[in-house]
């Protein structure tokens, strides 16, 4: 197995304890092996439904490592050229979400409560939502499978209902029992922060299921058209969870300590699917072991560009150097009956800026 792929099943070893999710972000380089039955058997401190889950449905956990994957590279591609860049390859990284990893086991009272951790809870959220519901269509769970709730014709009879809908009730309830379990009971603000931006991520797939429609008849006559629910492609997901890091709300705890309130008295109370946090983020310019910033020097950025993955930007002002670089890149290619391109390979010197 490739080395990347046992750094995301060893994410969920620690996002079943009490750290949640965040432990998973600083470990992933951990070199152990997991699948769903290690997981579940070296991870003592599974209570309630995770616990039922792991004896009752080991196959749901899997599905669960494949969700944690896809959400984790979803966050490096919406990053990729900010200062913060979901990079998983320092051990220390998960620290960039702490204030301190302090001593004993109350270290994870100190996680940081800032956009960035709202958007990792969020994106692995809606990242396991997807990868169990795609999991039953696909036949691959024995527990379910399409959804053919939706029946009948549309209001004007020109469609039908059929074909295999997706079941994203299936797949929101597992995502909900599994990712919310460790933290369902308590009652303190971190509790209500992760409880909130899970369930926006949640909703970031459920709340926009699209509908996809097949025709049938002779020579594409569309005599009969049938329609089924599918949902949204992980990509538009993504970029709705990145929209929703960039209007984040701030938030405090209500004085029972049960409701999150936006700070500023004229600021509207953030709905379902917004993400909410209630630090401000360092800046992430400079490496800081700290903090967990990895800084920016030695980025590659963009020279031209005056947004977030410009020079300017990205290197926080400190300037940036030019170098060349000889790449190999397809050339050539020709298309080849039936039904093959084939490609030379050539090499070419390009210009790289990096941040100083």
């Amino acid at each position: 197995m490739a080395s990347a792929q046992l750094a995301f099943t060893v994410f969920f070893f620690y996002l079943l304890c009490p750290t949640s999710i965040i432990g998973l972000w600083w470990a992933v380089g951990s070199p152990l092996v997991m699948d769903h039955r290690s997981i579940c058997r070296k991870t003592r401190r599974l209570i309630g439904k995770q616990a039922e889950i792991c004896r009752k449905e080991p196959e749901i956990v899997q599905e669960v490592i494949k969700g944690a994957k896809l959400g984790t590279g979803e966050c490096q591609f919406q990053f990729k050229e900010r200062r913060w860049n979901c990079s998983t390859a320092d051990k220390f990284f998960g620290r960039i979400l702490m204030q301190d990893r302090g001593r004993g086991n109350d270290w994870w009272r100190n996680l940081q409560d800032i956009r960035e951790t709202a958007f990792v809870y969020a994106v692995t959220s809606a990242g396991v939502t997807f990868a169990v519901t795609q999991s039953c269509s696909m036949g691959e769970l024995l527990q379910c499978g399409c959804d053919y709730q939706m029946k009948g014709e549309s209001p004007d009879g020109s469609w039908e209902w059929g074909g295999c809908g997706d079941d994203i009730d299936f797949g929101y309830t597992k995502s909900r029992e599994f990712m919310d379990a460790q933290t369902r009971h308590r009652s303190d603000i971190r509790t209500l922060l992760t409880l909130h931006n899970n369930e926006a991520g949640r909703l970031a797939v459920k709340n926009f299921m699209r509908t996809e429609c097949k025709c049938h008849g002779l020579s594409g006559s569309c005599a009969v058209k049938t329609c089924w629910k599918k949902m949204p492609i992980f990509r538009e997901v993504g970029v709705r969870l990145k929209e929703r890091f960039n209007g984040a709300f701030q938030v405090m705890g209500s004085n029972n300590g049960k409701h999150l309130i936006p700070v500023g008295d004229t600021i509207k109370a953030p709905t379902a699917e917004d993400l909410v946090y209630t630090n401000e983020s360092p800046n992430f310019c400079k490496r800081n072991r700290k903090t967990g910033s990895q800084g920016t020097k030695g980025r590659a950025c963009n020279a031209t560009s005056m947004g977030i993955g410009g020079c300017d930007l990205l290197c926080c002002g400190r300037g940036y150097k030019e170098r060349q670089v000889v790449v190999e890149e397809n050339c050539k290619c020709r298309f080849h009956w039936c039904c093959v391109v084939k490609c030379s390979k050539c090499t070419a010197v390009k210009t790289v800026h990096e941040c100083l």
